[in-house]
């Protein structure tokens, strides 16, 4: 009986230090991020999807490149991507398809950042004659 008692406070003992061991390990270092931990930089990506079509007709491309000087490099100088995309929803007359542009940005998740990207949205809508901008955005790790 005294050998069982023994065996089952080392084991116990074991699996206390073992658990302490491997929750030291999982903590990320003082000054990493807790998710992307130290080797990377914590950073938001937001993809913007714009229409190409409006009443007066098809955003053009020397259009779409002026919007990309004037409006986006101006509050996104580190760099941007863009690519060509064919959109689709349910509209009143059924589905509907439209030619569009999808913006691809990673920054800093700040307030700044926020404000520049729904001042873009705005500026958009406007300029082109939009009923709106999809606008998503998730948390990403970034290698620097």
């Amino acid at each position: 009986m005294r050998k069982l008692l023994l065996v089952t406070i080392l084991v116990f003992a074991v699996g206390v230090a073992a658990g302490y061991a491997f929750s030291e390990q999982r903590q990320a270092p003082a000054g990493a991020d807790p998710v992307c931990g130290s080797a990377t930089q914590s950073q938001v990506r937001t993809t913007l999807y714009f229409g190409m079509s409006r009443p007066t007709g098809a955003v053009s491309e020397l259009e779409w490149q002026l919007f990309l000087r004037d409006e986006v490099t101006p509050r996104f100088p580190e760099g941007l991507t863009v690519w060509d995309a064919q959109g689709q929803w349910k509209g009143k007359a059924g589905i509907e398809q439209e030619r569009s542009k999808v913006l691809l940005l990673v920054h800093p998740d700040a307030s700044k950042a926020r404000a520049a990207v729904l001042e873009l949205i705005d500026h958009y809508r406007k300029k082109f004659d939009q009923e709106s901008v999809l606008w998503e955005t998730a948390k990403v790790c970034v290698a620097s």
